[in-house]
């Protein structure tokens, strides 16, 4: 079955730098469009940015510039790079694959908190 799991999140200072990691399991990763969403507590679910199987990239205009989403085939992985991070920021990061309906990693936190 689809598996996700997600790392890298941790504790940053504003201003600060995280590169998430998620490595996919279970279906042709090369396949299918890949992304990552985010949720802050108390707010939905949001999109953050996708990438395709051509590996072109699209980003949420609150993140486009500072934060950069990449995928390496050969290690069924995709990654985002978060910089110049802002406590607006502060969320749950979740991996995503288009594979089927949709499936989502456990998450990782990001806090970002002077």
């Amino acid at each position: 079955q689809v598996q996700l799991v997600e790392s890298g999140g941790g504790l940053v200072q504003p201003g600060g730098s995280l590169k998430l990691s998620c490595v996919a399991s279970g279906f042709t990763f090369s396949s299918y469009a890949m992304g990552w969403y985010r949720q802050a507590p108390g707010k939905e679910r949001e999109l953050v940015a996708l990438i395709g199987v051509d590996g072109k990239p699209n980003s949420k205009d609150t993140v486009m510039g500072r934060f950069t989403i990449s995928r390496d085939n050969a290690k069924n992985s995709v990654y985002l790079q978060m910089n110049s991070l802002k406590p607006e920021d502060t969320a749950v990061y979740f991996c995503y694959t288009s594979r089927g309906r949709g499936s989502w990693g456990q998450g990782t936190q990001v806090t970002v908190s002077s």
